[in-house]
């Protein structure tokens, strides 16, 4: 079954859904020395010579030659801290069209536009009974920016579903689709943060999601949340999941923030075994053969941080592994807050911590 879904057209209850978050299309819209702090969730107010919102492949490709560069292809930044004014051309994705490419016995091949919003993904895929992204429901940012940073939440990850990434060269406007594999995907990691990085801007992801229920809770305290709200159907483990991020995560719009800044590291077994002597409450999860994944915001809270500030920089109250901007800070006094906190880390844990937020 192939079909696509269009504003045009009248659609039935589930796509009123996708109706109401698509809005009216955006046409290309370029704005010179333009503000960023609309353009990330941390709210730093740095400058950027260029802001060029575009609506599709079309409309960037001829553009491309007269931008100035370097170029940065961003969403909502949600993963972002400018440490500086960016003297270049920020790329802002308003790509929102979805289409079901196909459907067989086990599951839909869908393709999403990189400005949709994630979360009005993962709500649109829920009511459909699509299974695959509905541990990741309320993790703020687009479709694009998931692809490239690689998100993930109590068991999921966005590249278990992801089957092609199509973009766009900044060099010569040539369109290319990477195939997962080519992705290079890892933990938090794919190629477009590293050899690629700054080198396209993405237009479309496709995902493949499960007509089948398979629920994962392994994770945190999602199982009992779920089990509370009448069992492991989709809608019910999304609303578990929105509650609890809810019950410890800021909201952007209230206290700026990038979501979780760092990484959680993954340290030798041995190394694990050592410091569980010391800390026997250590908590962790299993990682590749002979590796252990610790908690950075353990870590980081039981190094002492947890509720404390460094001027307008601070670590979230209820989530260490948050840092937030209390009104007016820089990049730079997130860095400052961030370097903080790595060094004591590693002073009493002997544990590098590596941001997850992309530092411009």
């Amino acid at each position: 079954m192939i079909s696509s879904f269009s504003m045009e057209r009248k659609i039935s209850k589930k796509k009123d859904y996708l109706q109401f978050v698509l809005g009216i299309f955006a046409a290309m819209k370029i704005t010179r020395n333009a503000r960023l702090i609309g353009h990330n969730t941390m709210g730093i107010d740095a400058m950027a010579d260029c802001i060029v919102e575009w609506a599709s492949a079309d409309e960037l490709i001829p553009l491309l030659d007269e931008l100035e560069r370097p170029m940065l292809a961003i969403g909502q930044g949600s993963n972002l801290v400018f440490m500086d004014d960016f003297h270049g051309t920020v790329l802002v994705s308003a790509v929102r069209d979805i289409e079901l490419l196909g459907q067989d016995d086990s599951s839909v091949l869908v393709k999403v536009g990189s400005g949709f919003v994630w979360d009005d993904f993962v709500t649109y895929a829920v009511l459909n009974g699509w299974w695959g992204v509905e541990n990741l429901t309320a993790i703020p940012g687009q479709v694009g920016a998931a692809a490239v940073q690689n998100i993930g939440a109590y068991g999921q990850e966005s590249s278990d579903c992801i089957e092609t990434v199509m973009a766009i060269s900044l060099e010569d406007g040539s369109r290319r689709e990477f195939s997962r594999d080519e992705c290079r995907y890892a933990y938090r990691q794919s190629i477009f943060k590293n050899e690629l990085k700054g080198k396209y801007a993405i237009s479309h992801v496709i995902f493949r999601l499960g007509l089948k229920p398979a629920p994962k809770l392994s994770y945190g305290n999602l199982s009992q949340k779920v089990e509370a709200l009448g069992g492991a159907t989709l809608a019910n483990i999304s609303r578990a999941v929105r509650e609890i991020r809810a019950e410890k995560l800021p909201d952007p719009a209230i206290l700026g923030n990038a979501g979780s800044f760092f990484m959680n590291p993954v340290i030798p077994a041995e190394q694990y075994k050592s410091l569980l002597a010391q800390y026997p409450d250590m908590p962790s999860y299993t990682a590749q053969s002979g590796m252990v994944k610790v908690p950075a915001g353990w870590l980081i809270e039981h190094a002492g941080w947890k509720g404390r500030s460094l001027g307008p920089a601070a670590v979230y109250e209820k989530q260490a592994l948050v840092l937030v901007n209390t009104g007016g800070a820089t990049g730079q006094d997130i860095m400052a807050l961030a370097n903080a906190i790595t060094a004591s880390v590693k002073e009493k844990y002997g544990i590098t911590l590596n941001p997850e937020a992309n530092l411009i």
